[in-house]
């Protein structure tokens, strides 16, 4: 079941290509200074993931005038990810689940994605959309079913007004 409006957000440290290679971010090294936008989405080089992070990438200013650090996590590796962001200039950073801690974490792990014919994966993230605030606390959550569905963002912002 994923994580709800209220719960405190499970903290977790994953690797990230940084412009020096692999990085580790840790959560809650970010928790107190700035208000959380983490988007999953379920594969890089895949449709609707491209267009809602190149989208993302191109309003990411809104976000941040909304005081709030927007990151995306997928389960591919984080070469995988880098070489995605650098094809479709992606600017967000990006996060490797690739071991699907953090997707299990926060209960939005597919129990069998079938994405294409004769393509099967467990453990993939169902496209979702979680803000945590400053104290570390789930203040919105939105879980798709459909891969092909985009989040509210109008509603995403309206919250992040309300928290900044």
């Amino acid at each position: 079941m994923a994580l709800s409006v209220g719960s405190t957000a499970p903290d977790f440290t994953v690797t990230t290509l940084g412009a020096n290679g692999p990085e580790l971010f840790t959560l809650s090294e970010h928790i107190g200074s700035t208000n959380i936008l983490l988007l999953f989405v379920p594969m890089a080089f895949t449709g609707v993931c491209t267009t809602e992070f190149c989208e993302l990438s191109k309003s990411i200013n809104t976000y941040t005038a909304l005081n709030a650090k927007v990151v995306g996590i997928s389960g591919d590796n984080p070469f995988a990810q880098k070489a995605w962001a650098e094809k479709e200039g992606i600017t967000l950073q990006l996060l490797s689940d690739y071991d699907h801690k953090i997707t299990t974490a926060y209960g939005v792990a597919y129990d069998s994605f079938l994405p294409a014919k004769n393509l099967t994966m467990g453990g993939v993230p169902k496209r979702s959309a979680f803000i945590i605030d400053k104290a570390g606390v789930v203040q919105y959550a939105e879980v798709l079913e459909s891969p092909g569905d985009l989040p509210d963002f109008a509603a995403i912002q309206a919250k992040l007004k309300e928290l900044a």
